[in-house]
């Protein structure tokens, strides 16, 4: 029998994302995105990390804002619902608290980067970003021949939320899931955080939905609320009052250290932060099922 993965957070980022590593975070755009697992790098102090993914909403910009940043290669960081990430446009103007290097994407063209990853290939041919700025500013994507080959990004470690999982990593997400599936692949490892962790007779009832192999996850961590203020489909609506907030406060550099520290270096763990957020206002209280699928081969 497959000993189980289960473990804490501070565990797995603490064996798993050491100083230095490529992580890839957000992948499915909008929701889903592991805040809480970003958090937990601040607390441990990560640096010299490489972020990797298409818009991260505000997650980035915390990590960037908290120094643990040396890159970012992503189509765009930022506040999707209030606009700019105040923490990455000062690192990148300003140097502070940091200064970070940036390789521009757009949403497509990285998750080319992470197919060609995936699939073990150097680069991927394509015609987008022909005509754009981006081939400019990333030495990683070189037009030539009315194509532009784009480079393999190979994460050490994509940290991805679902819904549930079982103990050995099989993971069961739904909603939009934007570029999760290559972003895992493309990875050495993974990290699996879930609202739920289930029987495996549960994940195995539906193998279609099974996320990415189990043999790529090296930990599950069961972290109810670890998205929010991000939605999760079925479970959490998007705190838009939250990204409200933090946009007001991290327009400076006090106002971020004072956020910082009242939501991410003034907590024990995500069991206390969701005791600090009105969970009955973004909670979903009506039930929209799907319609079972049957699986039967007799």
């Amino acid at each position: 029998m497959v000993p189980g993965k289960l473990t804490s957070m501070a565990e797995a980022i603490e064996r798993f994302v050491p100083d230095g590593s490529t992580v890839a975070m957000g992948v499915a755009l909008e929701p889903l995105i592991p805040f809480a697992a970003g958090h937990e790098l601040i607390r441990r102090r990560r640096r010299d990390l490489e972020l990797v993914g298409p818009i991260s909403d505000a997650l980035f910009d915390q990590l960037v804002g908290a120094g643990c940043v040396r890159r970012v290669t992503a189509a765009w960081v930022g506040n999707v619902s209030e606009g700019l990430g105040h923490c990455y446009r000062r690192a990148c103007e300003q140097g502070v608290p940091r200064s970070i290097e940036v390789h521009d994407h757009s949403n497509f063209s990285i998750s080319l980067a992470l197919w060609a990853a995936a699939w073990n290939v150097p680069s991927l041919p394509a015609r987008t970003l022909l005509g754009s700025d981006i081939l400019r500013t990333n030495p990683n994507l070189l037009a030539g021949d009315g194509l532009v080959h784009v480079s393999a990004v190979r994460p050490d470690v994509a940290i991805v939320h679902v819904q549930r999982a079982d103990e050995h990593g099989r993971a069961h997400a739904w909603g939009p899931l934007g570029i999760s599936e290559e972003a895992g692949l493309a990875s050495e490892r993974v990290i699996i955080t879930c609202e739920q962790v289930v029987d495996a007779s549960v994940t195995l009832s539906d193998p279609n939905r099974i996320l990415l192999p189990e043999t790529k996850v090296v930990a599950v961590v069961h972290e109810p609320g670890g998205a929010h203020p991000s939605p999760v489909q079925g479970f959490f609506k998007r705190d838009h009052a939250f990204h409200r907030d933090y946009a007001e406060r991290s327009r400076s550099v006090e106002g971020f250290g004072a956020w910082l520290q009242e939501w991410v270096l003034g907590v024990s763990d995500r069991g206390d932060y969701m005791r600090r957020v009105d969970i009955e206002a973004i909670r979903i209280k009506q039930p929209r099922l799907s319609v079972p699928a049957d699986f039967g081969d007799e």
